[in-house]
């Protein structure tokens, strides 16, 4: 069974850098995203990345992230820089499947930007 476990988030000040990750053993060959969820809103794409190394970001992350993945360690990255009161969500790791669905998903971790 694919269990993906993220790690990083917590409270930064507005302009600071967080780093997630996000452990996904057994899925080296699958793309590998990051989604976020704020309070009232619905679940958005934030950021892929597929072998070997192709990514692609939603626009109000762009130039402010960065996706990465280490395959040795199985694990994806997501480096926050200049980070926004409006970045505050739960974000949430996903693996795609063979059908080209995000099925696999981690549990959430909190990032807080405070203004």
């Amino acid at each position: 069974q694919v269990r993906l476990v993220e790690s990083g988030g917590g409270l930064v000040q507005a302009g600071g850098s967080l780093r997630l990750s996000c452990a996904a053993p057994g899925l080296d060959g699958a793309a590998l995203g990051w989604f976020r969820q704020a309070p009232g809103k619905e679940r958005e794409f934030v950021a892929s990345i597929s072998r070997p190394s192709s990514t692609f970001y939603a626009d109000p992350v762009k130039g402010r992230f960065t996706i990465s993945r280490d395959y040795a360690r199985s694990t994806v990255y997501l480096q926050m820089n200049r980070l926004k009161p409006e970045d505050t969500a739960v974000y949430y790791c996903a693996g795609e499947s063979s059908s080209g669905e995000w099925d696999y998903w981690g549990q959430g971790t909190q990032v807080t930007v405070s203004s």
